[in-house]
């Protein structure tokens, strides 16, 4: 089963979640702050992270950021008490996947852990289905119904990276850099025509 690391500095929360998930069949790693959840990445494998925000030494946000500015592309689910549009943006634009405002409901938060973990092994594999669409990003094709059709190699790029992550905000600098690179000085009307 998947391992899933709670990194939440209140110890009945903590606990809380660690029997949820272990109840559903998931490996649990605890941590008390992001510089103890450090320590564990380093030395155990994390399909999925629970990160609370508010918390001592590294915070939530902080942590998430560390973690992706490393490329470490882990799934990332948020479950805090911050709850104002302002904190959800911020942790999106660092770069999780999702966001939950506590109290949590217990089986919305499993259904959103599988559902992050079908959408990582989509994005593992670089092959994604939707209805009648095929996307491979091994021989760079897109198929329809079964018939190929030709994308130019960066339209390709975008249209697999958006499909691969349909909850996740991007913006136009983070696109630009994973697949312009910085080349190019015409990031904003490069984007804008190829999406």
């Amino acid at each position: 089963m998947f391992s899933v690391l709670i990194v939440e500095d209140d110890n009945n929360a903590r606990k809380l979640m660690n029997a949820i998930l272990k109840r559903e069949g998931f490996t649990t790693h605890l941590a008390n702050d992001g510089a103890e959840a450090l320590e564990i990445i380093e030395s155990k494998h994390i399909d999925i992270i629970l990160l609370d925000v508010m918390m001592p030494n590294i915070d939530g946000f902080e942590f998430a950021k560390i973690l992706r500015d490393a490329n470490y592309n882990t799934p990332i689910i948020i479950i805090t008490a911050k709850e104002t549009i302002a904190d959800k943006k911020r942790g999106f634009l660092i770069g999780v996947d999702d966001y939950m405002v506590k109290p949590v409901d217990e089986e919305e938060l499993i259904l959103r852990i599988n559902a992050l973990m079908r959408r990582a092994q989509i994005n593992h594999e670089k092959i994604i289905k939707l209805k009648d669409i095929t996307l491979n990003f091994n021989n760079l094709t897109v198929a329809r119904n079964g018939e190929e059709i030709l994308l130019p190699k960066k339209e390709f790029y975008l249209l697999f990276k958006l499909i691969s992550f349909p909850n996740r905000i991007f913006t136009k600098q983070q696109l630009f850099e994973e697949i312009w690179g910085l080349e190019s000085e015409s990031m904003d009307h490069t984007i804008t025509v190829h999406i």
